[in-house]
């Protein structure tokens, strides 16, 4: 019965870090996307502005 019960616990453990990491991926990606996203609006916004 002890052999289940942690067997349980690590697949649960496995899960939570499986979850953690696709979220911490997700965010990530986000934090990425929006960083390329203001800087190429700052720079179109200085092409723009010289003309």
């Amino acid at each position: 019965m002890i052999g289940l019960s942690v067997a349980v616990g690590r697949f649960v453990e496995a899960l939570f870090w499986a979850i953690f990491r696709v979220a911490g991926a997700v965010a990530g990606a986000v934090v990425l996307a929006v960083l390329v996203a203001v800087v190429a609006w700052i720079v179109i916004r200085r092409i723009l502005r010289r003309r």
